[in-house]
């Protein structure tokens, strides 16, 4: 009796065990995990990003007069493109309210300056800082992290792997980032070394016992590589290619 008993246990671990196997295996990467790196750079901004189903689209900021307008550096700025005619009016336009986003915001002036202004412009939009589907991800120029539960609660922030937070910033954070870089050296020859793709593994298995997403930029951006980055559950794969990115992802089906 105590044999049957003991054996239905370990039946019943062995069934759970399988279980968690095939639903790890089953964990499926999409263009939802794709991250339009430096957007604005595209041919046609935000809309190809997003209606090409890309999960993160990335928004450089500066203020400017009181205006934010977007763009790399400040020789690239004009008073036309805004982050409001550029991105917070298409994507209220799209009126998806179900489609999950990042909107990660790479701030480039004055941090807590412009944060005030980009706070009080997002506010004019409650239909954007009310979805739940739609993360507003702070990067760049950040408040120090010891502000950051004093922001409002749609205004989150990009951490660095190489910090340590309290479980106060940490609820703050949304997503967690480095460079890619500082894992290889900055050797962009591919395929990676094997010690550089331990120490992204290791980088990564440390980012998710957070519950947090992990993005890497500076990537090598083709079709080897994003392979490699799903194989190794890279949650945000960084892109300029978004056109291509979308080809790939639609031969893997």
């Amino acid at each position: 009796m105590y044999n049957l008993k003991y054996s239905k246990q370990l039946l019943s671990c062995l069934v759970g065990i399988c279980c968690l196997c095939i639903t790890a295996h089953a964990q499926k990467f999409t263009l939802a995990n794709v991250h339009s790196h430096n957007d604005y750079e595209q041919k046609i901004p935000f809309d190809l990003a997003y209606r090409n189903q890309l999960g993160s689209i990335e928004a450089d900021i500066h203020l400017v007069n009181g205006k934010i307008l977007v763009g790399h550096d400040a020789k690239d700025l004009l008073p036309n493109r805004s982050l409001e005619n550029m991105y917070l009016a298409p994507l209220l336009a799209y009126n998806t309210t179900n489609r999950k986003l990042q909107l990660l915001i790479d701030v480039k002036t004055e941090a807590i300056s412009t944060l005030d202004s980009l706070i009080a412009l997002l506010k004019t939009y409650p239909a954007l800082i009310h979805n739940k589907n739609i993360t507003i991800t702070i990067s760049g120029n950040t408040a120090p992290d010891s502000l950051f539960i004093q922001y409002p609660a749609f205004i989150h922030f990009d951490g660095r792997i190489f910090k340590n937070y309290t479980p106060e910033q940490l609820s703050k954070i949304s997503l967690i980032s480095e460079d890619y870089g500082k894992f290889t050296m900055w050797n962009k020859t591919w395929p990676m070394q094997v010690a550089s793709e331990e120490k992204i593994k290791t980088a990564i298995e440390k980012i998710h016992l957070l519950n947090k997403p992990i993005r890497l930029w500076g990537t090598p951006d083709f079709p080897l590589a994003w392979e490699k980055f799903i194989e190794m559950k890279i949650d945000f794969i960084n892109t300029d290619k978004i056109e291509e990115i979308t080809q790939f992802f639609q031969s893997r089906q």
